[in-house]
């Protein structure tokens, strides 16, 4: 299916691109998610006039995504788990946990923005960790995972 990209999509293309893609990636995720629209000649000419508007709006994320890259920068998270004596967590720290962590400090990141690069972190100590709002912009932080004896 031919479809018109409405924002960057990583691996994809950027934002007025007409590329093809399996139908049901465009139909039950890009098009219900407002980020692509099939393109059909009215589509597209559509699309030409609004271009500035969406392109501004871009732009506008993508600025907002740099701010918060500097405020995560250099941050550490400190999460407390219960651990055995030897540094094993019972359970994990996972992405939803480290995006509590910063909510509390006081920063609005979704979990599907964090990247673990080695998985759900098992183990007490510092993790380095990625933070990506936007596909252009990446944060390191640290996590700092404190364990507490059960």
């Amino acid at each position: 299916m031919q479809i018109i990209l409405l924002e960057k999509i990583a691996n994809l293309g950027n934002l007025g691109d007409v590329v093809k893609v399996k139908d049901g990636y465009a139909r039950n995720f890009l098009i219900p998610g407002k980020r692509a629209r099939r393109a059909t000649e009215s589509a597209l000419k559509e699309f030409e006039t609004r271009r500035a508007d969406l392109e501004k709006a871009a732009a506008e994320k993508l600025a907002a995504a740099q701010a918060l890259q500097d405020q995560l920068s250099g941050k550490v998270v400190q999460i407390s788990q219960k651990a055995g004596v030897d540094g094993r967590l019972f359970g994990s720290v996972t992405n939803a946990d480290i995006a509590d962590g910063l909510a509390k400090m006081g920063l609005s990141i979704h979990k599907s923005q964090v990247r673990l690069p080695n998985g759900p972190l098992k183990v007490t100590g510092e993790h380095p960790v990625s933070v990506s709002p936007h596909t252009d912009v990446v944060a390191e932080l640290t996590v700092l995972v404190v364990g507490e004896v059960a």
